[in-house]
């Protein structure tokens, strides 16, 4: 199951996990759209694609919680 992280890791810019807008690579780095752009769709951290991040059901939180964590380091 995704981790589904809470924010962009090069902006901070919240990324809900029940709002599309999200791209992720395989190991789940995350990004907003306008940094995966800027970023030519390649995560900075492994160099893997950044591929939309599927959305998880607001109905699913409960059972399944997206993380907390913030990644952001600025």
């Amino acid at each position: 199951m995704l981790e589904m992280r809470p924010d962009c890791e090069r902006c901070g810019m919240d990324l809900p996990a029940q709002d599309a807008g999200a791209f992720i690579c395989s190991v789940e780095c995350t990004f907003c759209a306008d940094c995966t752009e800027d970023l030519d769709e390649r995560c900075p951290n492994c160099g893997g694609e950044l591929l939309d991040r599927p959305t998880r059901a607001r109905h699913l939180h409960a059972k399944h919680p997206p993380s907390l964590e913030r990644h952001f380091k600025g």
